[in-house]
């Protein structure tokens, strides 16, 4: 399971630098000033989440348990949740119609799904068993 959130890391990484830089130069020239900060929050999430997973992918072999391995999966599940719903916002903020105003709702999922993983890499590296599901 290491080897998977070592590569899932690097990719979501790789995936990160591509957005800031289409950001910085692409964007700009798009979005409204608001749109670009909430864009650029998505990112910055996803690169810092990156590294949590590179921490879980090397700490996994040491501390082989649920916990772990339940941490990485919820860094994936905050990027895939929090980040994605901040751009998908900033590009449809300003046309977002009242049916779709429930979408608001998944950022602070996402948001919910990084404490968790936090949490769950601190039990996981205090226990130290060999139970891995």
């Amino acid at each position: 399971m290491h080897k998977k959130f070592l590569i899932i890391a690097a990719l979501i990484g790789a995936l990160s630098v591509i957005l800031g830089a289409f950001t910085a130069h692409e964007l700009k020239e798009v979005l409204t000033e608001q749109s670009l900060s909430m864009f650029e929050t998505g990112v910055r999430y996803q690169f810092y989440h990156v590294f949590a997973l590179f921490a879980v992918g090397i700490l996994y072999k040491e501390f082989t348990n649920k916990w772990l391995c339940r941490s990485g999966i919820l860094f994936c599940l905050g990027i895939f949740f929090f980040s994605g719903s901040l751009y998908f916002l900033a590009f449809f903020m300003d046309i977002i119609t009242p049916g779709f105003k429930w979408f608001y709702l998944i950022t602070p999922l996402g948001g919910l799904c990084f404490i968790l993983g936090w949490i769950f890499l601190a039990i996981g590296i205090s226990k130290k068993d060999s139970h891995i599901r």
